[in-house]
């Protein structure tokens, strides 16, 4: 009914451009709005038309005229194989209902166990399942480390709006105490007693806190608390604790510098593994007879030979490839509150960013389809600015320059000060009216596809404000396709696009979403078929489960969703895809993700739970948030994601037989169940 609805609306004069069904899309022409322009055999959404020549071409060294070209061709040469691709869903999803159908005509319970070996010789029968053609291993090349080499949060943001889409960026860095004052972490109404650090007594309260408007010094106090804990888990002292320390700085000893750190009984120490300090920046002394910053008697020899140095500044530690950078000043309100003099600590948190035109994001017509191009290159040039009212005053925010610094060995060094940008396109099932060729709508992820590479090549020309890539590719997750010959069809539309703008084969990388059930029981054959740009496998709750749901709805009702974790399928999923990506060769080279967190207000939930994904050797997870982005971080300090993907690569790998479990019921509901449900 939606989709004759559109189909009417499409056919005024007046009507924006719409996103399209596939079995819409396929079936009928559709006539052009007079106002559309003309190019080739393509009609184009006025639009459409304006963002491609003001935003996406300028810069590139192509015309529109020529980019309207591309898309045709793409379109006449690949929208053939799309289509039958969606054939060859439906026609899997009728066989399948159609044996589910006669199984429950003949008698059999399609839970039970006894069925399953029927049922998995049913799939490889008709082709659902393919052929395991044996180990494979990825040859990727030219990944950056923030997606090869370190495992960190992910954060997903809706690319139509552009200030969300620069706190993601920017949200590389993150201050731990605003995350964990501002959120449930720290109890809104006391302070703990008897805390360890980095965790509070929940069940043992003191007195109320003072009111919550304007800053609450207890809270204040239980952040500080909790950061000197975090502090003596991955950065510990050779003698003492971090809520000892009364002031820290650098010290050269021989060619390099290392972490001096002075603690209230007047002792010198330095950091266990003195290898953690990178690199400073600022005044940061030894303390003087006169320093304020010092809270106990210096000794004799500290006085005479050091100057009074103002103690502000910045020391950077490097822990599990992440950087924390302890922000120092004594004379700082926060800071005054802290023995140590530090103010707060910047977490480099969502080393990667997923720009999206696809779940998170309502992006329906030209205009809005309009808005996410315009968004999307904007990053890629480094030229997006968001203004915004705060206090009475119009700002305006723009991406984080790169952060410098001096390293330990007083070399100038600059650390990337944004998050690398993946782009999210959309999947093949969706079809777009906001460009038409020959009468009939256009695969709206061609468009996505040579926009997001259009857009990139101000970056790879080193042309742009700012640096996305310093490697030089260009990185495309794509969704919602349903086993191999989708992964192939899409290395093939990327490899056009490459072909298109004269770049590097495999310039373009391929993140595969493993969210659809026939990717999942045959993810190795589609990783093959993208092995020399893969750069992605991802795993998710959702999506994944609606996809199960969809294949055996004839077989009988699923479980609740509160019971759908617990099944053996989705456990099996979650590992399987570990596993396989890593006997593929993604250590090192290629990221294996985990799904989103759904509750941006429950971070200390989120603090307890999402330790679990890297301990299941995901090398990163996403996250909903700037301020998710800086706690998630905290768990790949805490977890050697390398170190536990060489544990799990030595464990037997899933079993295919659950995950071709469905997880139907086996007690029918009564009336109150199902009404609650």
């Amino acid at each position: 009914r939606q989709c004759q609805v559109r189909a009417f609306a499409a056919s005024s004069t007046t009507s924006p451009a719409l996103s399209l069904c596939a079995i819409c899309a396929m079936s009928a022409a559709i006539a052009a709005p007079e106002w559309y322009v003309s190019h080739g055999a393509l009609k184009i959404h006025p639009s459409l038309i304006k963002v491609v020549e003001v935003e996406v071409c300028p810069g590139t060294g192509f015309s529109p005229e020529y980019f309207w070209s591309c898309l045709e061709q793409l379109t006449k040469e690949l929208r053939p194989e799309v289509e039958a691709c969606l054939k060859r869903r439906d026609e899997l999803q009728e066989k399948v209902d159609a044996f589910y159908e006669r199984s429950k005509a003949a008698g059999t319970d399609c839970a039970t166990k006894e069925f399953r070996p029927q049922c998995k010789a049913f799939l490889k029968e008709i082709g659902y399942l393919e052929d395991d053609r044996g180990p494979v291993s990825i040859s990727t090349q030219f990944v950056d480390p923030e997606i090869a080499l370190v495992p960190a949060p992910q954060l997903v943001v809706p690319s139509d709006n552009a200030r969300y889409v620069l706190n993601a960026v920017n949200a590389r860095w993150g201050s731990l105490f605003d995350a964990l004052y501002g959120f449930d972490i720290i109890p809104s109404t006391s302070l703990q007693l008897g805390s360890s650090g980095a965790g509070f007594d929940v069940a043992t309260l003191s007195a109320p806190a003072p009111p919550v408007s304007g800053y609450n010094p207890v809270r204040g106090q239980a952040v500080i608390e909790f950061a000197n804990g975090l502090l003596d888990e991955i950065a510990p002292l050779a003698t003492g604790c971090w809520a000892e320390v009364t002031r820290l700085w650098p010290q050269f000893v021989g060619q390099q510098q290392q972490l001096v750190l002075l603690l209230k009984s007047g002792e010198s120490t330095s950091l266990k593994t003195p290898s953690l300090f990178v690199g400073s920046v600022g005044s940061l002394g030894p303390p003087s007879a006169h320093s304020s910053g010092a809270a106990v008697a210096v000794p004799v020899a500290t006085k005479i030979s050091s100057p009074s140095l103002p103690d502000e500044g910045r020391i950077f530690l490097k822990h599990n490839g992440l950087h924390l950078v302890l922000e120092i000043d004594h004379e700082d309100p926060i800071g005054k509150s802290s023995l140590s003099g530090i103010k707060d600590i910047t977490m480099e948190a969502a080393l990667t960013a997923i720009l999206d035109m696809e779940d998170s994001v309502s992006a329906v017509d030209a205009d809005d389809k309009a808005k996410v191009y315009t968004n999307i290159c904007g990053v890629m040039r480094g030229s997006l600015e968001a203004p915004f009212v705060k206090d009475g005053k119009t700002l305006v925010r723009r991406a984080r320059p790169d952060i410098w610094l001096r390293d330990e060995k007083g070399d100038a060094k600059a650390l990337p000060g944004r998050a690398v940008c993946l782009v999210r396109n959309v999947g093949h099932h969706m079809f777009t009216d906001m460009v038409l060729c020959d009468g009939r709508t256009v695969p709206e992820g061609f468009v996505d596809c040579l926009v997001t590479t259009a857009a990139a090549l101000q970056d790879l020309r080193g042309t742009g404000l700012v640096v996305n890539s310093r490697l030089g590719s260009v990185y495309i997750v794509k969704p919602k396709m349903h086993g191999p010959r989708e992964v192939a069809l899409t290395s093939v539309i990327f490899g056009r696009a490459e072909e298109f703008f004269g770049l590097r084969r495999n310039t373009v990388k391929m993140g595969i979403m493993d969210e659809e059930r026939r990717t999942s029981v045959n993810l190795r054959e589609c990783i093959r078929a993208a092995a020399a740009r893969v750069f992605f496998i991802n795993t998710g709750f959702l999506d994944r489960t609606g996809d199960e749901i969809h294949t055996c709805m004839l077989a009988g009702p699923v479980v609740r969703k509160q019971d759908m974790r617990k099944e053996p399928w989705i456990r099996a999923y979650e590992d399987s895809n570990v596993d396989i990506g890593l006997h593929s060769g993604f250590a090192g080279k290629a990221q294996i993700g985990k799904g989103m967190w759904a509750r941006p207000d429950s971070m200390k939930a989120m603090l307890e739970a999402k330790i679990a994904e890297p301990m299941a050797g995901a090398s990163t997870a996403w996250v909903p948030s700037p301020a998710a982005a800086a706690l998630h971080s905290i768990h790949y300090h805490r977890v050697n994601v390398p170190e536990r993907q060489m544990q799990l690569a030595t464990r037997p790998p899933a079993p295919l037989d659950l995950i071709l479990t469905p997880p139907l019921l086996k007690v029918m509901p009564n009336r109150d169940d199902i009404e609650e449900e």
